[in-house]
């Protein structure tokens, strides 16, 4: 490829709207424009980048035994009303109507036309297992896209759904595709970490989000540096920190602490640690009937460490709180505890509340809490002698940098990390709602066990992009880059000798095997540099006239701070070694 013949538009400044790095990157090095909210133009650098994540995609998927299909981007609402996702769905999900006035969808996920395909084919065990992929656009209407391709409203991702005959079978499968991502990431030459991931209302142990880590990521990755434990924080256990309760050594007394309505003003003002004290967190449970009216109301109270902070996914798992919870109204408060917030605690209610403890919480002696009294805190608080122990213990919490690992192997660290890949077991969730069943070896009707892997293609550019820049632009490893090598011929069109060096070693590397370009345009040294700069190709060959003369090119990779030096006649051997590396 001669630059000549490519497309390149670079920009020296980001358009005023790019917000993260990878924004204002793909933007300057003319990999994306702008063409609504949400919306890019993949323009042909970014276009390559995008072909060759999915090459590697394919490529391990097919050796995975996955098989590719393509399913539509429109869909019929009649399947996803089947599901009852078509209404559950908020506006995220963009609903069309034909010339017909039938309903359509622009799919954000394809679950729904997968498993339609799996109940018409898959009729026999003797069919199963089945893995089914796909490459498509998907939509979503996001009310605030922002952070360029890391949140628009239409992108592109990899989808796998396996079906198996039993949960044994589709662990299985799961592991497979656990296996399939590792490889898929490890050869896209991106940090990155696997980490257990919440599995939500459907249950069960079976989910891993694929994170790649970047300073900039949205999400945080609990793990032990020194064992191979990864979460994400929501699902990250929290184990107790002290080993038991201590006896009672203070007497309950009450505190003036007028207009210290936070944990971290009141320790300061009665000059005690902020582990001594506890926060309080009121939410309610509503209870309808069949019409969907509210009959009747709960108020829970939950305590965490004054250090800590509530877990609301972990929340959602203690018995009573499974089916939704909400943060308490100001009524329902001032009618349970007869203060306002800054100043509750577990003592002196006016109407009972289901209490929860956090494991640590309960475990505590001689805390600190509100006084449901406006400026004043309760001091010397303890279970069972002050208020009787808690309705529930339970890990409600985040877990903190250097809480003990849930492995017993050490210490938590946190990092923050960007989501492109999900691998998650599904169940019978849509198989049942979609009555999706095979024939088993006694000839009775079975439900079909699903699992579903995805890939975000496109984010995973702008997630390579805010692991891998510096000042001077992108950093793209070898094996996602727009292309490889780029030479830089100083002097092309007006040196014979500078150009037929250019074009045989543009020829040998491209007989090799090895995505080259060469810049043919006769830009100015500063800016042809530049250019290959801020787009990011790993290795950059310079030849001019003197240093033919000289017998040395310089060969620099996009990390190097300096060229080596190289003999003409070994460039090509020495470019190929390094990106075999």
């Amino acid at each position: 490829m001669k630059a000549s013949q490519f497309f390149i538009s670079t920009l020296k400044e980001a358009p005023a709207d790019a917000e993260v790095v990878s924004h204002k990157l793909m933007m300057r090095a003319g990999m994306i424009k702008r063409l609504g909210a949400g919306i890019y133009n993949y323009m042909p650098m970014g276009l390559r980048v995008i072909r060759k994540v999915e090459a590697i995609i394919r490529d391990e998927m097919n050796r995975a035994g996955a098989v590719e299909l393509l399913m539509p981007v429109v869909q019929p609402a009649e399947l996803w009303q089947e599901t009852g996702r078509f209404d559950k769905m908020g506006p995220e999900l963009m609903r069309v109507k034909d010339r017909h006035d039938r309903d359509f969808v622009i799919q954000p996920t394809s679950e729904e036309v997968v498993t339609d395909i799996a109940r018409q084919e898959l009729r026999s065990y003797k069919q199963l297992p089945k893995n089914f992929y796909h490459i498509q656009t998907k939509f979503r209407d996001e009310r605030r896209p922002r952070f360029g391709v890391m949140r628009g409203r239409e992108f592109t991702m990899k989808d796998a759904y396996s079906f198996d005959r039993d949960e044994a079978g589709a662990t299985k499968s799961y592991q497979a595709m656990f296996a399939a991502y590792k490889r898929i990431f490890d050869r896209f030459g991106l940090e990155y970490r696997a980490v257990a991931a919440d599995t939500g209302a459907i249950g069960g142990d079976l989910s891993h989000e694929f994170q790649v880590i970047a300073e900039t990521g949205e999400d945080a990755i609990v793990y032990c540096p020194t064992s191979d434990y990864a979460a994400n924080i929501e699902l990250a256990e929290a184990l107790p920190l002290l080993a038991e309760r201590a006896a009672p050594a203070q007497t309950l007394a009450k505190a003036p602490t007028p207009g210290k309505s936070t944990c971290a003003d009141v320790a300061a003002l009665l000059g005690l640690s902020l582990t001594q004290t506890v926060k309080s967190l009121v939410l309610a449970t509503d209870e309808l009937n069949e019409a969907g009216d509210i009959v009747g109301t709960t108020v829970w109270l939950l305590l965490v460490r004054g250090d800590h902070e509530l877990n609301e996914v972990k929340a959602g798992k203690v018995e009573g709180l499974k089916n939704g919870f909400r943060f308490a109204t100001v009524a329902e408060i001032d009618e349970h505890f007869g203060c306002k917030p800054g100043y509750l605690g577990p003592i002196g209610l006016k109407k009972p509340v289901k209490i929860v403890a956090d494991r640590t919480v309960a475990r505590m002696a001689d805390w600190v809490c509100g006084a449901n009294e406006a400026d004043a805190h309760l001091t010397g608080v303890n279970w069972g002698r002050d208020l009787p122990e808690p309705d529930v213990v339970a890990d409600i919490r985040n877990v903190v940098e250097g809480d003990p690992s849930p492995d017993g192997q050490g210490v938590l660290a946190i990092q923050r990390g960007i989501e492109v890949g999900h691998v998650f077991f599904l169940g019978t969730k849509y198989s049942k709602a979609m009555n999706a069943t095979f024939l088993d070896e006694t000839g009775k009707p079975a439900l079909m066990q699903m699992g579903c892997y995805g890939i975000g293609v496109t984010r995973i550019l702008g997630a390579a992009i805010e692991q891998n820049h510096d000042e001077r632009g992108i950093i793209w490893p070898a094996s996602i880059a727009p292309f490889q090598v780029a030479i830089c011929p100083i002097g092309y069109d007006r040196s014979a000798e500078v150009k037929a060096a250019a074009d045989a070693l543009h020829q040998e590397l491209l007989d090799a095997g090895v995505d080259v370009i060469l810049d043919d345009r006769g830009e100015r040294p500063g800016a042809m540099f530049a250019d290959w700069e801020l787009i990011g190709v790993p290795q950059r060959v310079v030849i001019s006239d003197r240093g033919l003369k000289e017998g040395a090119l310089e060969v620099q990779g996009r990390r190097e701070a300096e060229a080596s030096k190289v003999a003409p006649a070994d460039v090509g051997a020495f470019v190929k070694a390094r990106l075999s590396a």
